[in-house]
């Protein structure tokens, strides 16, 4: 997740949630309890609620707009919340209730088998035998040590694209990475 879940953070402190470790050191400083006011103005403009915070968002000046944004997330993040919104709702899964896909339950098309760079150009085999090439900026390479991750050295191929031009090379761990690029160019 690229933030903490929002599931219930109504009356939680800033900075708190212990599922979530990439919290910036002036948000777990923050002595704020997220409620009606303190969301509206977080969200309003981040930086001016915890200078120093993290947070890349410079914030929704409009008061309407907020205040339909936290209504929506009152409704969805809060125990007994619908169903749908629980898990993803309109939103697609960005509040952190979508379902991340099991990357060890992968169909041979979606599995790893080599990755070479020539230039600016990744070119990824999967274990069904095709190759796929890549804008070295198009391919993001990335980790996933949680229990849905992949594999140990069996890296799973991930669209990021609507155009199927992006995609995500996810490993088990770091230390992968390197060691499973091949710089070829043939």
């Amino acid at each position: 997740m690229t933030g903490p879940s929002l599931a219930n953070v109504w009356n939680r402190k800033a900075g708190s949630l212990s599922s979530f470790n990439r919290y910036s050191p002036a948000l777990k400083a923050a002595n704020i309890e997220w409620n009606d006011k303190t969301l509206d103005e977080w969200i309003n403009d981040p930086q001016h609620v915890v200078p120093g915070n993290q947070m890349t968002s410079a914030g929704i000046k409009n008061a309407q707009q907020r205040a339909d944004l936290l209504a929506f997330l009152k409704e969805t993040t809060q125990r007994g919340g619908s169903q749908a919104a629980q898990q993803g709702g309109p939103m697609g899964g960005m509040m952190g209730g979508g379902q991340v896909p099991n990357l060890k339950k992968l169909d041979p098309e979606d599995r790893v088998q080599a990755i070479t760079y020539c230039k600016d150009t990744y070119i990824v085999t999967t274990v069904n035998g095709q190759t796929r090439k890549f804008w070295e900026r198009n391919l993001r390479l990335k980790t996933d040590a949680s229990g849905d991750g992949p594999e140990k050295n069996a890296p799973a191929l991930i669209g990021a694209g609507m155009m199927g031009d992006r995609a995500d090379v996810i490993f088990a761990d770091p230390s992968e990475i390197s060691a499973f690029i091949a710089a070829k160019c043939e």
